[in-house]
Order: structure tokens, then sequence, then C-alpha cells
């Protein structure tokens, strides 16, 4: 999966397009990603001691890795990610449009 955590994306596809949001955790095994402010849904839960709230309760869900795209820090646009290995042999990941390194 090319986008990890801290990375700043935008949703391309679904209820939230347009918005734009950082990576709080990614799920690698399900390519999915938890970002903040997108994708909220409301969970019915029942109180369960004196820490959790009843009632309906709105939080983040997953989103699919194939509906956002990272938005560059240099020329902040979205874009696609590339790969290339360094001199030094470490393989760091580059914008496809301004070739930057986004490492």
């Amino acid at each position: 999966m090319d986008i990890r955590k801290n990375d700043t994306v935008l949703v391309i596809a679904g209820k939230d397009k347009g918005k734009t949001g950082k990576v709080r955790f990614a799920y690698p095994m399900d390519r999915r990603l938890l970002v903040e402010g997108i994708n909220f849904i409301k969970r019915h839960t029942r109180a369960s001691g004196t820490v959790r709230q009843a009632g309906i309760i709105e939080r983040e869900a997953p989103i699919q890795v194939s509906n956002v795209m990272l938005l560059c820090s240099r020329c902040n646009h979205p874009t696609r990610i590339g790969f290339r290995s360094l001199t030094d042999g470490n393989k760091v990941r580059i914008c496809r449009s301004c070739h930057e390194v986004i490492d």
C-alpha cells in the first residue's frame, strides 16, 4: 500500500468526495485507511459501565484506499505515487507530477 500514516489525502470517490484529511491509521491487509474528518458513521451503542456513553455516536470509519489520492506537499496536487532508489540504496516514494521525494 502506497499511502501511509500522517499522509494528507484527497477523497476522489464516495459521499465525502473533494474533502481532504490526514491519515490517522492504515489497515494494509484490508487496504483501508482511517482519515480524520472523513466517512462518519452513526453507531448505536449500549452503555457498559461508566466509561461508554449510550445512544447514537458518530465516529469515523475506514475508507477504501482506492477512493483517495495522495496530496503532494510541494505541488499541492493529488498525485499518483512512484518509487525510486536513491544512490545510497534507500527506496523512496516520489510524486509522479513534480518528481519530488515524498518521504
